[in-house]
């Protein structure tokens, strides 16, 4: 009996895919029941033009069987699993069923199950690579891009343990992400393009392809080409699992590189910090009892997306061992890896949306800043020091930070007042001087480094 959407199980189905018309378009292909079927069905009928071209079968029997692989359904074909138990000799004989007699004993010649399912899905995971999941990760890429760039030269205060640190500027911080994303989505590229199928029989010999070619290998390699893809280089009955854990790895760590990034801007809304902000529309309700609230959920939601998908890894690295040639330990927990997708694809759609859409205040990031009252100015003072002579540079700049904390005075007034350190500072040119005194100008190449990045990743990943 079809159930309604909302008596699924799964959030991922009934409140983040399912219900998101542009999402299933773009991923229902790759990574749905139908689009399994289909992907299974067009294996079947490119060793069938294989076979034709190899004269084992004839050209009218070769598209007959492609032709008939439109008319199979996927309701017929669960029917048929649910009758013998057997999920690709159910799509067998509902294929076998659309064919003439003269056709029948081509569906499936020379194959075992694996031949299909392990191409058909190196075929899915590939195409989704191509042209949903790398597109949807370059425009985040260049949101991201697009936002360092304008911030390039925002002043912000460093962070490091949660403290401030010495100072930066909001896009520099932000052509990090621009720099981790950009590493993933070659990453990404390459483990897609690196997927693998095979056309090799029971246990991998090609036992049976053998009772039909003396080249069994260039067989399976025109199969695979049909598909676009090339053939694992060994296989049982399976292909290789390293390739497809490498593929999966790729798209957990991109989201955590995305989970990283939400987890910082959730961070820099809190209230004592607010120095960016999700938008937030005009009836949009942060909390149920406390009206004035505005809470980074959008933010929240991609971390916690991470969360639950980041554990799937191991799963996968679990999915690796198989006994022999195979065994069938991986049967349900490999029917999950499109949901790994879906999750990357739908986080990465939701980050793109919210950073373009960021709010950021420069002058709330110069109020905080100024709390920390000069302080950072004791790494340019202690380095200056010690480049002019001092012989305990840094405990002496450590003590004036105590100084200044316990009188409430800036750093650089404390430094520039101690009598001891004068012989030391009257060497420092004026510029250096100037850098201790404001030491807002104490950015580095922050603003250059940033720009650098966008550039380099621009011209790398287009």
């Amino acid at each position: 009996m079809p159930i309604d959407l909302f008596d699924c199980v799964s959030p991922l189905d009934y409140r983040y895919y399912a219900n998101n018309d542009k999402l299933v378009q773009l991923l229902g292909p790759y990574v749905s029941e139908r689009g399994r079927l289909a992907a299974e069905l067009a294996v079947e009928a490119a060793v069938v033009r294989v076979l034709a071209r190899r004269g084992v079968c004839s050209q009218a029997i070769a598209d007959e069987i492609d032709a008939a692989t439109a008319r199979v359904k996927l309701e017929d074909v669960t029917q048929e699993d649910a009758r013998i138990h057997h999920s690709t000799r159910a799509l067998v004989n509902c294929l076998r069923a659309e064919v003439s007699d003269e056709a029948k004993p081509f569906v499936h010649l020379m194959l075992t199950s694996f031949d299909v399912k392990d191409t058909a899905a190196a075929w899915r995971f590939k195409q989704a690579t191509e042209k949903a999941i790398v597109p949807t990760l370059l425009d985040l890429e260049d949101t991201l891009i697009k936002l360092a760039l304008r911030e390039k030269d925002t002043l912000q205060m460093g962070r490091t343990h949660g403290q401030h640190a010495v100072p930066i500027t909001f896009g520099f911080a932000l052509a990090s992400c621009v720099s981790r994303l950009g590493g993933r989505i070659e990453a990404v590229r390459d483990a897609g393009n690196a997927l693998r199928g095979k056309i090799s029989g029971g246990v991998g010999a090609h036992n049976a392809q053998c009772l039909f070619v003396d080249d069994p290998i260039e067989l399976e390699r025109e199969v695979l080409a049909e598909l676009g893809l090339e053939p694992s280089i060994s296989s049982t009955q399976i292909a290789e699992a390293e390739p497809l854990v490498d593929f999966v790895h790729a798209l957990v760590s991109t989201l955590g590189v995305l989970a990283n990034l939400a987890d910082d801007m959730r961070h820099l809304q809190r209230t004592e910090i607010s120095e960016v902000a999700e938008e937030f529309a005009a009836e949009q309700v942060g909390s149920s009892t406390m009206p004035h609230k505005r809470n980074p959920w959008n933010f929240e939601n991609i971390k916690s997306f991470w969360k639950a998908f980041m554990p799937r890894m191991v799963t996968v690295y679990l999915d690796q061992i198989s006994e022999h040639q195979r065994d069938l330990s991986n049967s349900a927990s490999a029917r999950f890896i499109p949901e790994v997708i879906v999750a990357l694809v739908a986080t990465a759609r939701r980050m793109n949306r919210i950073m373009g859409k960021l709010i950021a205040d420069p002058a709330q990031m110069k109020r905080i800043f100024d709390l920390s009252e000069g302080m950072s100015a004791a790494e340019p003072a202690y380095i200056l020091l010690a480049a002019y002579g001092h012989p305990d540079a840094h405990e002496a700049s450590r003590k004036l930070t105590l100084e200044a904390q316990a009188t409430g005075k800036p750093f650089p007034e404390v430094f520039f007042a101690a009598e001891d350190l004068q012989p030391y500072i009257a060497q420092f040119t004026d510029k250096q001087k100037d850098l201790v005194r404001h030491v807002e100008s104490y950015t580095g190449i922050a603003s250059e480094k940033a720009e650098h990045i966008c550039e380099l990743w621009r011209g790398r990943l287009w």
